[in-house]
């Protein structure tokens, strides 16, 4: 079993309210759910209302479809979201039971 877990910090520069940030995260995270299979969660800095901490996870049974899908991930936002700016990212892969 192979744990993938990426945490993205983001700059919300047009977000005005804590109302503004939460609408903007649970978007992308219904987004990055729905696209690429993964677990989306806002993990930090949850009382700022520009700034957005959300760790990501995925299980899967090979490292290199993990690490893949992650790189995806970070692209995705990267492409399609210029309103937001990966500001941090850290990524580990673990590998379990083997």
């Amino acid at each position: 079993m192979v744990v993938g877990m990426l945490l993205v910090r983001l700059l919300l520069p047009n977000s005005e309210s804590l109302k503004d940030k939460r609408q903007v995260v649970k978007s992308l995270r219904a987004r990055l759910t729905n696209q690429f299979g993964v677990s989306v969660a806002e993990v930090g800095e949850q009382d700022v209302r520009q700034i957005a901490e959300i760790g990501i996870a995925l299980v899967s049974n090979e490292v290199s479809h993990v690490e893949r899908v992650l790189d995806n991930v970070v692209k995705y936002v990267e492409e399609t979201r210029p309103d937001l700016e990966i500001t941090d990212c850290a990524r580990d892969v673990q590998t379990f039971f083997q």
